[in-house]
């Protein structure tokens, strides 16, 4: 049974850091992609960033390009989303997500966009708030 536990989320000021975790089980991770998600209130759910589990290749999308770094500790079996120099506009629920079809992997490839249809696992996700 795949289950996926997003943490580390909470309040921070603009400029400031937070790093998101997501402990995954019930699964190989070499064979999975693993995305982070994000929504504001009000807003459609955006792909932030993914890992594929099959050579570690990364995408992020250009609102955080720069700024988020996504790794993995296979040993662990997480996947930590950095973010670093946080906007207000990065205000929103995180949730991770694991695709296993390798549709993920070919987009990460050709450099996105993500598409959440692709994940049929997901966190509970965290929210994240960048005060101003």
């Amino acid at each position: 049974d795949v289950q996926l536990q997003a943490s580390g989320g909470g309040l921070v000021q603009a400029g400031g850091s937070l790093r998101l975790s997501c402990a995954a089980s019930g699964f190989t991770f070499d064979d999975y992609a693993i995305g982070w998600f994000r929504q504001a209130p009000g807003k459609e759910r955006e792909g932030v960033s993914c890992i594929t589990g099959s050579d570690g290749s990364t995408y992020y999308a250009d609102s955080v390009k720069g700024r988020f770094t996504i790794s993995s500790d296979n040993g662990k079996n997480t996947v930590y989303l950095q973010m670093n120099s946080l906007k207000p506009e990065d205000t929103a629920v995180y949730y991770c997500a694991a695709d296993p079809s390798g549709s993920s992997d070919d987009r990460v490839r050709l450099g996105g966009p993500l598409t959440d249809h692709d994940f049929g696992s997901w966190g509970q996700g965290t929210l994240v708030t960048v005060s101003s």
